[in-house]
């Protein structure tokens, strides 16, 4: 309940958080079609780039409750209210109530599970799914039961169905541990193993087959595709390419020495802009899971305790250095992933080290442990110098104080002993849960969000404009901050813009943090010239746009929707019932933004990058022959167009367009009425 109320203050701040997810739960709203693929649109022109299931809780939800923030968030929240009582209960079964009340309060107090479990992206549901496999997995190991086995395998098939191949990071631990600590023959072993492989192949494949075998020409296209494939999808754009940066489509990939994504390495999860997200216990949970199996080394083959460090381990272990290595697309908030692993680790290895106190040495890894997580907490605390300065020391000292506590607690009475075990437990939790009310009081739109407060990638909300790396921001033409749009009777978000980049025109938000460029083109964001870095702003506020006229909005980018005035939605709403779609717009978040202030289909051409072939030209132009779009949405030179060879299809229906049709400008947006040739 306390994780439920933490999660839901605040909430409709976010607005529709990701406005590329939330126009496809709009679309499957009006469509089953439409909710079965995952399109973008209800007239199902292209899917987005990620399989469905993420969407059907919150498109049934909106279905049922009529189409705003709360009714896209809420089931959010419930999944990660739902996570932390199954990792609660997984850890309480047989570590006992300390350990499983110190897993839960983890896991809810993590900044980036504050982030995720309030927004709309898809790796809410892949944390509760993978947990949720974990468990099931625990509670086969206690008695070779092959249903359990089989429930864990039907989770990370529905897994594979919200966000692919990331949902198979755990099977080598789960699968091993199962194989070598069962209380069961190897044949049996070998035999629920298979029974579960087939429940994972049944429960994630199912979708696959129907969509493989499904007729093209009556289905959306596969977004993130370039040959209408989800198998290629899945391997290339959502796989393989993931791993190596070898994306196409994409809009850049990272590589050993820094990129488009961050530099990788062992360190990358310890680093600026990942680090406050995740890193603040997880040295604590490596070196509690050396510690626990440590202790429990002399136990037989099939204990359960050991077994569960190595499960919880091995899954941290396995995810760690995937996101460390990997040179394609990475983002800060995929880390959502690591954070129940860490959670159990800390819960169990700090009630296990507490029960073995009575030996110096176990005193001495838990006072370590300690004295590692305040340091830490000293060093990510230093890194946003002016958010609660005086925290910092407090941690720190506070921190080193228990640890000397628990050092000597052998020497102590339990009530000092206790209190020095509190003292550690609330210095090691402070920087996280500071960092967690801030996520949790600020709105955070877009594609890329942060945790906490400011930091190198431009705080709540903050987008590749904040850095200052040369990445994808200040090189590809990606839009800058966490745009996006409110719905009706929404709260403000907030967000911070960056400091400085060539771009395309300028515009400062109500309160501090401005959004600069400099440039031609029209609203806010980064152009497709060369970007200058930059730090970023300094406060925070809804970003809004520069001033126009009344009823006029805010131009997007490729990350971030525009804001939509209501001159242009009540231009794009006339006689709509006469067209399959009243618009069409270059790249997914240009279009979710019309979608979802007409709540009438708008197609994305290109789809999220704008890379896509779909719709070709020739398919463009049939469709304006035949009357099917009224409008076409006009987001300037590049933008919304990837490094895909579809990116050529959405740059030739623009420059088709724009050469044929009349142009009208409505509050500031440019469009072309399709049905009113030059």
């Amino acid at each position: 309940m306390l994780t439920g109320a933490l999660y839901l203050y605040n909430l409709s701040a976010s607005g529709y958080a990701n406005s590329f997810y939330s126009a496809a739960v709009q679309a499957g709203s009006e469509s089953w079609k439409a909710f079965f693929f995952g399109s973008s649109d209800a007239a199902n022109s292209i899917t987005v780039d990620k399989p469905p299931a993420a969407l059907w809780p919150m498109a049934l939800s909106v279905r049922l409750f009529g189409l705003g923030s709360w009714q896209i968030l809420v089931p959010e929240v419930l999944m990660g209210v739902a996570a932390v009582a199954v990792l609660h209960a997984a850890v309480r079964r047989r570590f006992g109530a300390a350990a499983g009340l110190i897993a839960g309060a983890v896991l809810a107090l993590t900044p980036v599970a504050a982030l995720m479990f309030r927004f709309n992206n898809p790796d809410a549901l892949l944390a509760l799914l993978t947990t949720v496999a974990v468990y099931c997995v625990l509670r086969a190991l206690e008695g070779a039961r092959t249903g359990w086995l089989v429930a864990a395998g039907t989770a990370i098939g529905f897994a594979f169905l919200t966000k692919t191949l990331q949902a198979f990071l755990v099977l080598p631990p789960l699968a091993l541990v199962y194989a070598v600590c069962a209380p069961a023959p190897v044949r049996r072993r070998i035999g629920q193993l298979a029974l579960a492989g087939l429940a994972l192949i049944v429960s994630g494949g199912w979708w696959v087959a129907i969509v493989e075998l499904w007729p093209a020409s009556s289905r959306p296209y596969i977004g993130g595709s370039q040959s209408n494939s989800f198998l290629e999808l899945t391997f290339g754009y959502n796989g393989l390419g993931r791993i190596n940066g070898n994306e196409t489509g994409s809009v850049g990939g990272g590589g050993p020495r820094g990129g488009g994504w961050g530099e990788t390495g062992i360190g990358r999860m310890f680093g600026d802009s990942v680090g406050g997200q995740i890193s603040w216990l997880l040295p604590a949970a490596l070196v509690l899971l050396v510690a626990g199996l440590v202790v429990t080394r002399r136990a037989g083959r099939t204990d359960t305790a050991r077994a569960a460090f190595l499960v919880w381990g091995g899954a941290l272990l396995t995810t760690l250095l995937v996101f460390s290595f990997m040179a394609g697309i990475f983002h800060e908030y995929y880390t959502v992933a690591l954070a129940p692993y860490i959670a159990a680790l800390v819960g169990m290895g700090t009630t296990v080290l507490w029960e073995e106190r009575a030996h110096p040495a176990a005193r001495a890894v838990l006072a370590g442990a300690v004295a590692v997580t305040a340091v830490w907490a000293w060093v990510l605390l230093g890194r946003t110098p002016d958010f609660v300065p005086w925290l910092r020391w407090t941690v720190l000292v506070g921190g080193l104080a228990a640890a000397l506590g628990l050092l000597f607690a052998g020497r102590l009475g339990r009530g000092l002993a206790l209190g020095a075990a509190g003292l550690g437990l609330a210095a090691s939790l402070a920087g996280p849960v500071a960092y967690t009310l801030t996520t949790v009081g600020t709105g955070h739109q877009g594609s890329l969000v942060v945790a906490g407060p400011a930091s190198a990638r431009g705080g709540p909300g903050g987008g590749p404009g904040a850095r200052g790396d040369g990445g994808p921001a200040a090189e590809g033409g990606l839009a800058a901050g966490g745009g996006g749009m409110m719905p009706p009777g929404a709260g403000d978000g907030q967000g911070q813009g960056p400091g400085q980049g060539q771009g395309a025109g300028q515009g400062q938000g109500p309160g501090q943090g401005p959004r600069q460029g400099m440039g031609q083109g029209q609203g806010q964001g980064m152009g497709p010239g060369q970007g200058q870095g930059g730090q970023p702003g300094g406060g925070q506020g809804r970003l809004t746009g520069g001033e126009g006229p009344a009823g006029a909005g805010r131009a997007g980018g490729l990350l971030d929707g525009p804001e939509v005035g209501s001159a242009v939605v009540s231009r794009l709403t006339e006689n709509a019932s006469a067209y399959t779609w009243v618009a069409a717009a270059v790249g997914s978040q240009n279009a979710a933004s019309y979608q979802l202030a007409t709540e009438l289909p708008v197609m994305p051409i290109g789809g999220f990058n704008g890379s896509d072939p779909s719709p070709t030209l020739a398919r463009f132009q049939q469709y304006v022959a035949d009357g099917e779009i009224h409008w076409f949405i006009d987001g300037g030179e590049g933008g919304g167009r990837g490094r895909g060879p579809g990116g050529g299809s959405s740059e030739e229906i623009r420059e088709w367009v724009t050469a044929n049709f009349t142009q009208v400008t409505v509050g500031g947006t440019t469009l072309y009425d399709l049905t009113s040739p030059q």
